[in-house]
């Protein structure tokens, strides 16, 4: 997957830009790969409900549901972009929420009097072992970047100012530089006729005595 986002922007570099050779490895860790996979199926799984969508809804009785099932893909494609984002432990906390209202969803279809209850029964045990998957990739991930403890380290009160704001402020009042006060050699004549510039005369400066 990297080498081929890497060719792609290849392709939308102007001529004269450094072009991608190649690529170390990912820095992501498993858990953050796992994630980016559930993002990817995810959305994988959203264009199937949202664009065949009477093909489901037949295969689990449940037909007259079919905007039902198009509103749960467009959920899936939110989860995988989710899933995708820098917070992808998010994502996969989100999917686990999605998996809830599934479940709870294909249990109402779970009954006698559904000729499709076998199909409801395995879509059931795929969305239970998608929900196991989901809360391993959410800790994995919650745990992989948290602080485990660590106090937050506060830095409201520092200045910037190595010696403290209020040396700084002396060393402001005390004045100008000679440098910053007169008009430099350089800048005061003319490169072409090495005389000074007329529009020096205007200035008022205060040279040092």
């Amino acid at each position: 997957m990297s080498f081929m986002l890497s060719q792609l922007s290849n392709v939308s570099r102007s001529p004269g830009d450094p072009k991608v050779i190649e690529t170390g490895p990912s820095s992501l860790k498993p858990a953050d790969r796992f994630g980016r996979s559930l993002g990817w199926f995810s959305i994988g799984l959203g264009l199937t409900e949202l664009l065949a969508a009477p093909k489901l809804t037949r295969a689990l009785g449940a037909e007259g549901k079919e905007n039902v099932v198009r509103a749960m893909g467009a959920r899936e494609l939110a989860h995988g972009v989710l899933c995708l984002s820098v917070n992808n432990d998010y994502g996969a906390w989100t999917r686990v929420a999605g998996d809830m209202i599934d479940l709870a969803g294909l249990a109402a279809l779970y009954r006698d009097d559904n000729p499709k209850k076998g199909n409801v029964g395995m879509a059931i045990a795929a969305v239970i072992g998608c929900t196991i998957a989901d809360l391993e990739a959410a800790q994995s991930i919650r745990n992989v970047h948290n602080r485990k403890g660590e106090p937050v380290r506060d830095y409201s009160d520092r200045s910037g100012f190595p010696r403290g704001l209020g040396y700084s402020r002396g060393k402001a009042s005390e004045g100008s530089p000679i440098d910053y006060r007169a008009t430099p050699a350089a800048a005061g004549a003319s490169p072409a006729t090495g005389e000074t510039s007329p529009a020096s005369a205007n200035l008022d400066l205060e040279v040092p005595a």
